[in-house]
């Protein structure tokens, strides 16, 4: 097995309560031997799985590779929240665009929103129903007012009159913690079950066309043309390739793995809260916080705190994923400090330099998107869609996404993760100090 996926059992799910409570799908079959398609898709998560759909809805043949289950990698195992925009705030878009493309740039961050809800909706999707509301809550009382003129920046220049702003007794009625100075509450922002919405694209794609072929780990790609896509027990021949790996591309495609990198991110469950729910969290919002290695937490359908936090580098997972996160949990809600945790797990996503998603052409035939550094519920599936139209003939968003600045992550893939260690060791250490 590939390092790449030694933390997780081979052809499952890892263990979390997502998995616990997925919608039931029958494993897909690996490829065997050799097949045609007009496009290849490499990787089963939100990217490849909207792409596969959205090209089968336009009558393209499609062939799905997944070296494990759809929704394996980040994708089923998130934190579920679709935010708004993109990952930068548009105020730091504005000064690295122009104000055209930053204008657009919101607006498919709003469109990725939208999609999201849509396939939910149009293709009755179980166990993923949209919950509305994300709040941004803030450690530090003198970071409060750069972020309520955001939100007014938004409101006045964006017509987006959909955040709220909250002080520190408001938001305290919200998130019952003593941690928080205040924030805002985004009301256009929701969150889901990414796992559930993964295997609900699967069907759906599925339906429209789209072969899916699980356990089938993609050794090479030659771009062609015709492009061969080789696994161990098959190959695809296409006239187009779309890389999706995000975080697991390997040494696919060495151009895109110089400027997207793997991380790890963490996630507990506790036991069902009951009636102790409404003294963490007294209304259906995801949360999200001012850290530099952000905490997020909403509760479950049935009651269970689910709290994101703490991250690691290279394909290694903590022994104790549990012991890392519950401290960070406390810390917000020392309420929870004797909450049986029921469920820990660890997932692999994948970051940029500037934290502006990797949209890239390898060939004339082959698109790649990835790196959506935290933000891709929303803005993978939306990626999925535009590449779907970009092999159409329909490039214009493609293209805008593809020519944002992304540097290289310095000193190499030798260097990168012990550089990106002692940056996050001491963004940590501000934090832990209060800087």
């Amino acid at each position: 097995m590939s390092l790449l996926y030694a933390n997780d059992r081979a052809g499952n799910w890892p263990d979390s309560w997502y998995a616990s409570t997925a919608v039931p799908i029958a494993p897909f079959a690996p490829l065997e031997g050799d097949t045609r398609a007009d496009v290849c898709i490499v990787g089963a998560g939100f990217t490849g799985l909207s792409a596969a759909l959205h090209l089968a809805l336009r009558g393209r043949s499609v062939v799905l590779l997944e070296a494990h289950r759809v929704g394996f990698g980040a994708s089923g195992r998130n934190g579920g929240q679709v935010g708004s925009g993109q990952r930068l705030e548009q105020t730091k878009l504005e000064r690295m665009l122009t104000p055209e493309d930053a204008r657009r740039l919101w607006q498919m961050g709003e469109d990725a929103k939208a999609l999201v809800r849509d396939l939910i909706e149009a293709h009755a999707m179980a166990g993923c129903a949209f919950h509305a509301g994300i709040v941004h809550a803030e450690w530090k009382a003198r970071d409060l007012p750069a972020v309520h003129a955001y939100a007014e920046h938004l409101a006045r220049d964006y017509g987006y009159d959909l955040i709220e702003k909250l002080d520190r007794a408001t938001l305290a009625a919200i998130v019952r913690s003593p941690v928080y100075a205040g924030g805002v509450l985004d009301h256009g922002a929701g969150h889901i079950h990414p796992l559930n919405f993964a295997i609900g694209l699967a069907r759906a794609a599925t339906a429209a066309g789209a072969r899916i072929f699980e356990q089938s780990h993609v050794t090479g790609v030659e771009a062609g043309p015709p492009a061969v896509v080789s696994t161990d027990d098959g190959s695809v021949t296409a006239d187009h390739v779309i890389l999706a790996c995000n975080g697991y591309l390997e040494g696919l495609e060495p151009r895109v793995a110089a400027r997207v990198m793997p991380i790890n991110n963490f996630i507990i469950a506790t036991e069902p809260l009951g009636s102790r729910a409404a003294e963490v969290l007294t209304r259906p919002v995801a949360v999200a916080d001012s850290k530099f290695v952000v905490n997020y937490f909403r509760l479950s359908d049935d009651g269970r705190m689910l709290f994101g936090g703490g991250e690691s580098y290279g394909y290694r997972f903590p022994a104790d994923i549990a012991g890392l996160v519950r401290p960070r949990m406390v810390e917000v809600f020392p309420q929870l400090a004797g909450a049986r945790i029921d469920h820990a797990w660890g997932g692999t996503l994948a970051i940029t330099m500037n934290r502006l998603p990797c949209f890239y052409r390898p060939a004339d035939n082959m698109l790649s998107a990835s790196g959506y550094s935290g933000h891709g519920v929303a803005l993978a599936t939306l990626a999925g869609q535009i590449m779907a139209e970009t092999v159409a003939g329909q490039t214009e968003r493609f293209d805008l996404m593809a020519r944002l600045p992304l540097p290289r992550f310095p000193g190499g893939p030798a260097l990168r993760t012990p550089l990106l260690i002692l940056a996050m060791t001491w963004f940590s250490l501000r934090d832990r100090l209060g800087l």
